[in-house]
């Protein structure tokens, strides 16, 4: 049976209404697991200042989860601690409950548990004492945190920050997803940093 050319008209604009909707529906959809994923699963968070250089500079953005996440030695954190500051901390974890660090200061060495860190990551030698006196035990559920930039970092050796409650712990660093400016190397951004954050 021949169609009229109303019915072709009328049929139309129902299949593109129907298109619209689903359109509609996927695009309300990815909206959603972006809302969900970025409320549960990850964040993206700024960092701010210079105590992590060299691994992140002022400004990096960074990509941190903590789902399934249980800290350990040598993770990037990215930690809040309202006594010190409003802004969330990045830091490293040095040790974690029941470890101790002890720190020679001339020789800018880290120990923790009696065996220096191997530390390729630091921009220099820990010399910067803070309020470090004498070797210091991990409180269990706690974390001794450091950044890799160590004598222009407040860190645990600042009573201010000290030992951190690992449910202060945001989640860990995982990707640098947009770089901030090198104030080492002039202004201009390293687009050849994003990637896996180690």
């Amino acid at each position: 049976m021949n169609e009229t050319w109303p019915e072709i008209k009328k049929r139309k604009l129902k299949e593109r209404r129907g298109e619209t909707f689903d359109w509609i529906q996927s695009l309300v959809v990815a909206l959603l697991i972006c809302v969900l994923t970025f409320t549960f699963f990850v964040r993206v968070i700024n960092v701010s200042g210079t105590s992590m250089l060299d691994t992140l500079h002022n400004e990096d953005r960074i990509l941190v989860s903590n789902l399934f996440y249980k800290p350990s030695q040598g993770d990037i954190v990215v930690l809040r601690k309202e006594s010190f500051s409003t802004e969330p901390i990045v830091k490293r974890v040095i040790a974690v409950g029941g470890q101790t660090v002890n720190m020679d200061f001339e020789q800018g060495i880290v120990y923790v548990d009696g065996v220096a860190l191997d530390e390729p990551y630091t921009l220099t030698p820990t010399t910067r004492r803070i309020d470090f006196e004498d070797e210091v035990l991990v409180p269990e559920g706690c974390l001794y945190v450091m950044g890799d930039n160590r004598n222009g970092s407040t860190d645990s050796r600042d009573d201010r920050i000290g030992c951190v409650d690992e449910r202060l712990v945001i989640g860990k660093a995982l990707l640098l997803i947009f770089p901030g400016t090198d104030r080492q190397h002039g202004e201009s951004i390293e687009w050849s940093r994003i990637g896996v954050i180690h």
